[in-house]
């Protein structure tokens, strides 16, 4: 019942364009830093990123995955690698970060 009801609103609000101006609209969802993410953190990661606020590991795959874009569309040779490099340190810096939280889960 619940379902069918709020299948219903998407629609009508579809058909009202509610939908038409939608950040990212037309484009893929990017959920590359969602799946890097631990699973432990995800439902806390969405909540904070709900209110705007993001925590550093967040931070960290924002940066990563921008700097991955920008290496995809770079074709200078020294900006590729300076790019290539930008991203591999902030890469570390995160892994770094999540093996300090698991093993302090570990030790829970």
């Amino acid at each position: 019942m619940f379902d069918r009801l709020v299948e219903k609103k998407i629609r009508e609000a579809m058909r009202a364009g509610e939908f038409d101006d939608l950040e990212g609209a037309g484009r893929p969802v990017n959920l590359d830093a969602y799946f890097s993410t631990p699973e432990e953190l995800r439902a806390g990661y969405a909540v904070l990123k709900s209110a705007g606020v993001l925590p550093e590991e967040a931070q960290l795959l924002r940066e990563i995955n921008e700097l991955k874009e920008k290496l995809e569309a770079c074709r200078d040779g020294d900006e590729r690698e300076r790019l290539r490099r930008a991203a591999g340190d902030l890469t570390l810096k995160y892994n770094l970060l999540v093996e300090r939280y698991r093993g302090r889960r570990r030790s829970d």
